[in-house]
């Protein structure tokens, strides 16, 4: 492991964006959502996840479109039309992530058993 002295301080920054990033579980559901779905409208996008703002996405939005993440396509109709499609960036984190999903799934029974186990003693 690398001495914490030898460690570059943009990445250290960069780290605890994405972190705090990818903890925002409005920024999981969109890269699930455009992973499995390929290039959504910004209504349709805001249907598959389901009881998010209309705010709150577009601010999740921005921020994912400003690190990289995704890409926002407007075409010059009325209405506007907008499209969102995760960049190659966009891809690797949600594959970097997918590691949560195969440990929920093979720690799960032992969770719920810890989770019962404490509610009974609380």
């Amino acid at each position: 492991m690398t001495p914490p002295t030898a460690i570059d301080p943009r990445i250290e920054a960069l780290v605890t964006e994405l972190i705090g990033r990818v903890a925002d579980k409005w920024t999981m559901l969109i890269l699930e959502v455009l992973a499995e779905n390929g290039t959504l409208r910004f209504s349709r996008l805001a249907e598959a996840i389901g009881g998010i703002s209309q705010k709150m996405l577009t601010q999740t939005l921005r921020a994912m479109e400003r690190d990289g993440l995704v890409n926002r396509t407007v075409y010059p109709v009325v209405p506007p039309k907008v499209e969102y499609r995760l960049t190659d960036l966009g891809f690797t984190l949600g594959a970097a992530f997918c590691g949560v999903w195969v440990w929920a799934s093979e720690n799960l029974s032992q969770v719920e058993e810890a989770r019962s186990a404490f509610d009974q003693r609380v």
